[in-house]
């Protein structure tokens, strides 16, 4: 029977290869499991399929892909080729699909004979001991295991499998929405909402990466937007020096109330002194403003002065400067360009520490994803210390005092 042309993401073509097990990881809107349903009711057209399709939790069909793979059979317009009851389906070359939780039912799964593919839908849910019950029980000959699952956690069973202890003749695949030629605008405006209002939630969600401890995280006072940068500021620039591990970043940004705006960095590993200048040039008008730049590496100051940039100062630091810059930083509403990815980056995982032992977040700050955010300390540096300097007098009236 001839099917409708249909179009899938190129990734689909890891269906067709030869494996034991296919791992596809990533974020929403990526159409794993449509592609894996359209690419199971296709193979069960070209051969004899046994399919079980699992969740760690199934309580009732309605919690299984049943409904999606039925929506795939009419969308090939292969209805016809198959039988569709409430708990299974069947199809050509004696293809059957069935459904199954897993927790709980080691004695059920392991009583189906035959299955050459098992389907694992939202595998960061599946326990250990469930996929040491599935895996040994899916044995015919050439059988494969899928596994379509967003990241939850490192420690994920699955992932663990996935990125870690990776089985002989795996695939493993990160995809994301941007792997979908079809990503629905509906929900493009869904991700574009939290890329600039919740980039965690973005990058977990979206992006597939794993989900952070909130509360370690240091800033949370940020969003990501697109913006035009206005003609009539002054702007502030930082500069953080490295060379080999560490880069050489700097920033651009401006205060305006209560909010910080960043709207340019640049960024670069193993940049020689006699290149600096170029680098940070990238920034508009870079050499027009007051650049405050770390005081660690006095002969790169120097160079960068003679280089372009005569309004560069070092950054004064002193005790706790790091935390009182970190302090000031979070009492702005920031505003940053979506240009700025490694600034993103920087505030998406700059954590405090957290103690092995209980789990506590503690008010130390690691000191690591922090160049960029180096480097935009240094250049509100002169309005933190403006306002710290700022003196307040208040007035106390004194009680009226009656001579003896």
């Amino acid at each position: 029977m001839a099917t409708k042309q249909i179009d899938l993401p190129s990734y689909a073509s890891d269906l067709w290869e030869d494996f034991r097990h296919l791992f596809w990881r990533g974020g929403r809107g990526a159409a794993k499991s449509r592609t894996v349903a359209s690419g199971l009711v296709l193979q069960s057209m070209e051969r004899h399929e046994r399919v079980l399709c699992g969740r760690e939790v199934q309580k009732s069909i309605k919690d299984s892909v049943k409904r999606l793979l039925d929506d795939e059979i009419d969308r090939l317009g292969v209805r016809k080729a198959f039988e569709s009851t409430e708990t299974e389906i069947r199809g050509p070359n004696d293809s059957l699909f069935i459904f199954a939780g897993i927790r709980g039912n080691a004695n059920g799964i392991k009583s189906i004979e035959g299955v050459t593919t098992f389907w694992g839908e939202e595998a960061q849910a599946f326990s250990q001991s469930s996929i040491d019950t599935l895996i040994p029980t899916i044995r015919a000959p050439k059988s494969r295991l899928i596994w379509t699952y967003n990241p939850d956690l490192a420690t994920d069973p699955v992932d663990v499998m996935a990125m870690k202890n990776v089985p002989p003749n795996s695939i493993v695949r990160t995809v994301n929405y941007d792997d979908n030629p079809w990503f629905p605008d509906v929900l493009r405006a869904e991700m574009e909402f939290d890329r600039q209002r919740d980039y965690d939630k973005y990058l977990h969600i979206w992006r597939g990466e794993y989900r952070r401890n909130s509360e370690a995280r240091v800033f949370k006072n940020w969003r990501v937007e697109a913006f035009d940068s206005p003609q009539n500021v002054e702007y502030r620039l930082g500069a953080d020096f490295g060379f080999s591990i560490d880069p050489s970043c700097a920033v651009r940004c401006w205060i305006d109330g209560t909010q910080l705006f960043v709207d340019y960095e640049a960024w670069g590993l193993q940049i020689e002194i006699t290149d600096l200048a170029q680098l940070f040039m990238t920034i508009p008008d870079a050499e027009k403003y007051w650049l405050t730049a770390d005081s660690s590496r006095p002969e790169t100051i120097s160079h960068l002065r003679k280089s372009g940039f005569p309004k560069i100062a070092p950054a004064l630091k002193g005790a706790r400067s790091v935390e009182e810059g970190v302090e000031f930083l979070k009492s702005y509403d920031m505003i940053v360009h979506s240009r700025c990815q490694r600034l993103i980056d920087e505030l998406t995982h700059y954590s405090y520490k957290v103690d092995s032992l209980t789990g506590q977040v503690t008010g130390v700050l690691e000191d690591k994803d922090n160049h960029v955010i180096d480097a935009l300390r240094y250049a509100v540096e002169g309005a933190r210390r403006a306002m710290a300097g700022k003196k307040t007098t208040v007035f106390v009236p004194l009680p009226m005092v009656s001579k003896w």
